[in-house]
């Protein structure tokens, strides 16, 4: 049986990075995470400083202004905490790497909508990471971000989401998705998934 290669294939458009140059990539990724979440120091002191202009019971009144940002370093953080140990972050994980609170009756406060937001702004990323990976001749972390994509595809498809911004920008999860499962079936035909070594791409 002969498995069919598309011409757009992946496998036609990119050329695997050296053994060395795919060392150096993964040693610097612990370096990059640890250079984040310092920045993430300047964050917290910029939030303390929002905190002070408006009442603590006006959050929605001006919600807007912020909303953007928030959504921007929801996705930073989990990012970061994917990288670090390719786990989801939780809500309550993110407020406190903003040094802002997780539950709304405290004040300043990271909203639901702004996490899960943050959280699909990952999937798009990975979907990116799963291309870039397998051109630097890491052929074992699509895979396991294939999983990871779509455990969190199952969670999201259990709220009964509005029809709301939130509701769009999840519709094009499924796109995250197929994007990915067509890597991992470029890496099947291949037979290249059979290749993947705990060496490559700093596997847990």
């Amino acid at each position: 049986i002969v498995l069919p290669i598309r011409e757009n294939s992946l496998f036609t458009q990119t050329h695997p990075l050296s053994s060395t140059e795919c060392c150096a990539v993964s040693f610097s990724v612990p370096k990059k995470c640890q250079k984040a979440r310092e920045h993430f120091g300047t964050v917290k002191v910029q939030l303390d400083s929002l905190k002070t202009k408006f009442p603590a019971d006006q959050y929605y009144r001006f919600h807007e202004h912020w909303r953007f940002v928030l959504q921007r370093l929801v996705f930073l953080a989990a990012f970061v905490v994917y990288l670090e140990s390719e786990t989801l972050v939780t809500r309550e994980a993110v407020a406190e790497i903003l040094g802002i609170e997780a539950d709304r009756e405290r004040g300043f406060h990271l909203d639901i909508e702004d996490y899960l937001s943050g959280v699909l702004t990952l999937a798009s990323e990975l979907s990116r990471l799963a291309v870039n990976s397998v051109t630097a001749g890491d052929y074992s972390r699509p895979l396991r971000i294939s999983t990871f994509i779509n455990e969190l595809d199952s969670g999201f498809r259990l709220l009964n989401l509005k029809n709301d911004s939130l509701r769009k920008r999840y519709d094009g999860l499924k796109y995250d998705v197929k994007k990915i499962e067509e890597v991992v079936y470029d890496l099947s035909i291949r037979g290249l998934n059979k290749e993947a070594t705990p060496g490559a791409g700093g596997e847990k």
